[in-house]
């Protein structure tokens, strides 16, 4: 089953662990957004120690096939964002099983 965390979660736990207003803590989240997708874009990386690395890469133009009708069309170039975990959220994760 598939839960979905959305900003307004995050804003809440935000508020209730640290104190801060809904307010600030929604204005926090999105300072901390807008900075690794500024720091992505001009950078081509950014890296958060312990957690892993966000990493934008070009895809080429490429021919593509619908699988049911067989028909080719050209997929247009692109850019696409990688995560690659650290060994230390992997180890987390590992060790967290349930």
């Amino acid at each position: 089953m598939r839960i979905n965390l959305t900003k307004k979660e995050i804003i809440n736990s935000i508020y209730m662990q640290i104190g801060f207003s809904k307010k600030i803590s929604e204005n926090l989240l999105e300072d901390v957004f807008q900075t690794l997708l500024t720091n992505i874009i001009s950078e081509g990386k950014v890296k958060i120690a312990k957690f892993g690395t966000f990493i934008l890469r070009k895809k080429n133009q490429r021919i593509g096939r619908n699988p049911k009708t067989k028909e080719e069309k050209i997929i247009s170039a692109r850019n696409v964002i990688l995560f690659k975990p650290s060994k230390d959220l992997k180890k987390y994760i590992n060790n967290n099983d349930q």
